[in-house]
């Protein structure tokens, strides 16, 4: 047993089993699973109540990224077919 003076100069008996669980602090991972409770590991969504999780947010971006570069080479494809491989073929004529 311990005996710790506390700032009102009050003598106090303390076991170390009861000093270790004042001093210890909670480990944040218990903490939070606390708090959350069903919901802890479950990913948080974007905007509250929209069932959108950041993986799903992350995912949409990078399929729409891709989707833009594919538009984008096709779209140069396009132009490139217009302007000089169809008339080079002779299959069209450009009038100006």
């Amino acid at each position: 047993m311990r005996k710790l003076a506390a700032s009102t100069h009050l003598i106090l008996t303390l076991s170390s089993s009861e000093i270790t669980s004042l001093v210890a602090p909670m480990g944040e991972s218990k903490r939070r699973q606390e708090a959350l409770g069903e919901n802890y590991g479950k990913p948080k969504p974007v905007i509250p109540g929209v069932p959108i999780s950041k993986e799903t947010a992350t995912k949409f971006v990078s399929w729409s990224t891709k989707g833009a570069w594919a538009g984008i080479i096709l779209m140069i494809a396009a132009w490139l077919t217009i302007r000089f491989i169809g008339p080079g073929f002779g299959w069209w004529t450009l009038t100006n």
